[in-house]
């Protein structure tokens, strides 16, 4: 943690340029009003229905009452201290269930051994390698503070979906009632991660292919999508649509220009530190909120796959109605959590209750 100081400072002044810059874009990421979205579209693309095994809001009624308050505790800490913290954890989260499912197999750090043949875990993936540290310890900080109240009750699995839900609410977002009773995965391991979450560059269709293997619709592509309202992304994921867009030598054409020139000041096209990073919604990025769709409407999307989802025909009245109206909004939003968060639960003999969310349980 020595060194996070330095880092947040200069992610603070990245963004405070990038923010002077996009200025002038003024009030064209205003949300514009949409017709009420007809039925059928939000039935586009394959849905199967999540898994479902018996999570309920009163799960830990008897054993640890106060278990939501607890981490609240901690998250309202950390979130007044790091910032940033708060969107890593959302992250975090979904790059979790995303992964066989909610069951904390993202939290088990990578083993220390230099033996050729030790096992590589998730977060060795090249796509986990990002994931801020802060949200790491977050989830540790909460899960030793629900252990020192009802040790070897609550699992590290649902300590992180409460501290996503709390962090959402912090940054002004919606408050909403977590189910509870997963278990923590007995395995956490890096083969398991390719093709399992999308890419900073994918099209609609590898999207709703990846939500649709998770029993997950284009309502909720594009309601989850709808995270990239807080939180920031690293240069790397953007160097392409601005500078050299599909082997063109050019940005982006469907990017804004007053945003390409922007991202240029503080993502060079080589050269510069791997630890910039760029926000997500350059007109709210700290505030949880539905900018981030009528930035995909102003051609103000950062991502390719954010951009993309305004572009195709299939999720953009999805888009539409998302941007005109923030209660409907949250509404999606809650509900995709929901689903999200139920997505291959483990339970009984095929779990277990870490107490510290980095290590397995040791065998008795």
């Amino acid at each position: 943690m020595g060194s996070s100081g330095g880092i947040r400072f200069r992610r603070r002044v990245g963004l405070v340029l990038l923010l002077l810059v996009v200025a002038s874009l003024g009030g064209t990421a205003r949300a514009r009003e949409a017709q009420p979205l007809p039925e059928a579209a939000a039935a586009v693309g394959t849905r199967r229905a999540p898994e479902r095994h018996g999570l309920a809001l009163d799960f830990y009624a008897k054993t640890c009452p106060a278990v939501d308050q607890i981490v609240a505790n901690v998250t309202a800490a950390r979130y007044r201290d790091f910032p940033a913290a708060g969107p890593a954890v959302l992250r975090l989260f979904h790059h979790d269930c995303f992964v066989e499912g909610c069951d904390a197999s993202i939290l088990i750090a990578p083993t220390a051994s230099a033996a050729a043949a030790a096992p590589k875990v998730e977060r060795d993936m090249e796509e986990n390698r990002n994931l801020a540290q802060e949200a790491f310890d977050t989830v540790e900080l909460a899960k030793a503070a629900v252990e020192s109240r009802c040790p070897g009750v609550v699992s590290c699995a649902d300590v992180l979906a409460l501290a996503a839900r709390d962090y959402v609410q912090q940054a002004g977002g919606p408050y909403y009632a977590v189910k509870k009773g997963r278990k923590d995965s007995k395995v956490s391991l890096a083969g398991k991660v390719r093709g399992s979450l999308p890419r900073a560059n994918s099209t609609v269709d590898e999207l709703l292919r990846v939500f649709a293997g998770k029993g997950l619709g284009a309502a909720d592509l594009v309601a989850l999508s709808g995270a990239h309202t807080v939180g920031f992304a690293h240069c790397v994921h953007v160097l392409g649509r601005i500078y050299d867009f599909r082997g063109t030598r050019r940005p982006d054409p469907l990017m804004d220009a007053r945003l390409v020139k922007a991202l240029r000041m503080s993502c060079p096209a080589s050269g510069g530190s791997a630890r910039v990073v760029v926000p997500f919604d350059v007109s709210t990025p700290f505030q949880f909120d539905h900018a981030y769709y009528a930035n995909l409407q102003a051609r103000l999307g950062l991502l390719g796959s954010d951009q993309a989802l305004f572009l195709d025909p299939r999720t953009r009245p999805l888009v539409q109605e998302l941007a005109g109206n923030k209660t409907r909004f949250f509404q999606a939003f809650v509900a995709g959590m929901d689903r999200m968060g139920a997505i291959r639960i483990k339970k009984g003999r095929k779990g277990e209750v870490r107490k510290v969310c980095s290590q397995h349980l040791l065998p008795v």
